[in-house]
């Protein structure tokens, strides 16, 4: 039953306050969505940092291997979110260089 209604509620197009009926939903962020988006960069960074700083101190290759991977797949993350943000607000926002980046991880 419940399977029914999330079925049904997903296949619901848009509507604009007119009652217009929309395909998609229109490509703005919100003010609350560039917040959560700027959360998840936090969040990656914060991953990326610390998944650089144990793979440091690993002793395992196995897992220090794992664990750059780890660090590479949440910079790509961090990276598809920053083009995400570029791309729908139009902005370029102040990203931090590859210098700056791996100072962090350092710390």
């Amino acid at each position: 039953m419940q399977q029914q209604q999330s079925q049904q509620q997903q296949q619901q197009p848009f509507y604009t306050p007119k009652g217009e009926q929309l395909s998609e939903a229109p490509a703005v962020i919100t003010s609350k969505d560039l917040l959560y988006l700027t959360d998840m960069m936090s969040w990656n960074l914060l991953a990326v940092k610390k998944a650089h700083f144990f793979a440091s101190q690993c002793q395992m290759p196995e897992i220090s291997q794992a664990l750059e991977k780890a660090c590479q797949m949440h910079q790509r993350h961090y990276q598809q979110i920053l083009d995400h943000m570029q791309k729908h607000t139009g902005q370029q926002p102040q990203q931090p260089s590859q210098g700056q980046i791996q100072g962090q991880q350092m710390q």
